[in-house]
């Protein structure tokens, strides 16, 4: 008998990009025939993307109501559940942090961070249950979830996972992993943007967003056991775009855009062409060569869902629902302006503007659902119930 493949999920990085995995998760959900049964055997998350792994994986022996969960979540958001809006909490945040660069040859105190992200803390601690992981890892609803981070010390891409007891950490130049049990700084440290929010310590280094640094964002789910990877971006994986000509010299805004563009969305794409050039290759070897060398390659299935629309632009139409304080944080950098919304879409946990992102990733997920349907081996029978939990407050 032929061993089912086990298929990964892996949700990147994005801010407030990330609103747009949970529309393809309601796709995905929409095409089972029991949305209550996990289709994927392991999640891989980094950054925001950590934070809706870690989600699902202590949904896993209910995969319909874990979606239902985070639809809730990312459909009703508002700024002031991330990070703190308040005149006085941005305006010391702020000080505070404009205050360390300017005289830390005095105080000798580093600075921080340009946003205080203590909701966000709460936020996790009041809506996961991290115990619920290991139950589904103990009753094979789940093998394993990945969270990764880097390490401001070591420099390393440090990917944090939780799975059986005879797991097998890995190392790879730059790149090592450690078996815990993932908790809440574990999700923070991987989400904490450069600059934007503080750092996290976990165990003796301290952390930061796991985009950085992560040159092969699919290698945690081929460690872990995968052949099938569903990989879930939230920027355009092919996009070209002209070159105009610019009087100006670029923004703060522009600037920053650029370079978190570059830390959330090209390892992505690269990565994914260097697995399509493996495959390739694999698929010239015959498997009875392979294994008479005593190989451990392996081809891996691999599926892409990524946005057909620029997010950024969808961005800047919604930069006005963010409460005042903050748009004027944005506007003295350059950031509110119709053609600068890359760095406000990172920012932007405003329901007019997450609501518009789930929708998105729900349309494109459907405009491949042969394809979904295909590569989750999903049977085309109807369904004979439907199987939508109701819906739980996180108060």
């Amino acid at each position: 008998m032929n061993k089912k493949p086990r298929i990964a999920l892996i949700l990147t990085g994005g801010g407030a990009r990330a609103a747009y995995q949970v529309g393809v998760l309601k796709a995905v959900r929409e095409l089972l025939p029991e949305p209550r049964k996990n289709p994927f055997h392991i999640y891989c998350g980094t950054s925001a993307g950590a934070i809706n792994a870690a989600t699902m994986a202590s949904w896993a022996e209910n995969f319909g109501a874990g979606v239902d969960h985070l639809s809730y979540v990312w459909e009703n958001f508002s700024a002031h559940q991330v990070y703190r809006t308040d005149f006085l909490g941005v305006l010391s945040s702020g000080a505070s942090w404009f205050t360390a660069l300017m005289f830390s040859w005095l105080t000798h105190r580093a600075p921080k961070s340009l946003l205080d992200n203590a909701p966000l803390r709460q936020l996790l601690t009041d809506s996961l249950n991290f115990s619920r992981i290991d139950q589904a890892i103990e009753r094979q609803a789940l093998h394993s979830v990945s969270i990764t981070c880097s390490g401001y010390s070591s420099g390393q891409s440090v990917t944090f996972f939780q799975g059986p007891a005879d797991s097998q950490a890995w190392q790879r130049s730059q790149r090592v992993s450690a078996h815990v049990k993932l908790t809440v700084d574990h999700l923070l440290a991987s989400s904490a943007i450069p600059f934007i929010f503080p750092a996290v310590r976990v165990n003796r280094e301290w952390f930061g967003d796991g985009s950085m640094r992560q040159n092969a964002p699919i290698s945690p789910a081929i460690h872990l056991g995968a052949d099938k990877v569903l990989v879930v971006g939230n920027g355009r994986t092919h996009e070209e775009n002209a070159r105009p000509k610019w009087v100006t010299y670029p923004s703060l805004a522009q600037i920053g855009g650029h370079v978190l563009a570059s830390i959330f969305l090209d390892s992505l794409s690269v990565d994914i062409e260097r697995l399509i050039r493996i495959n390739h290759t694999i698929s010239l070897i015959p498997e009875r060569v392979r294994e008479g060398q005593g190989t451990t390659l392996r081809p891996i299935e691999v599926l892409v869902v990524s946005p057909s629309e620029r997010l950024d632009a969808l961005a800047a139409l919604n930069t006005k629902a963010l409460p005042w304080v903050i748009r004027i944080l944005l506007r003295s950098i350059g950031a509110m302006s119709r053609r600068e919304g890359a760095l406000a879409s990172y920012l932007l946990f405003e329901r007019a503007y997450t609501k518009q992102l789930v929708d998105l990733g729900y349309r494109d997920a459907m405009a491949q659902r042969e394809q979904l349907i295909k590569f989750l081996g999903i049977e085309t029978s109807p369904r004979t119930c439907d199987d939508h939990d109701q819906i739980q407050d996180f108060a």
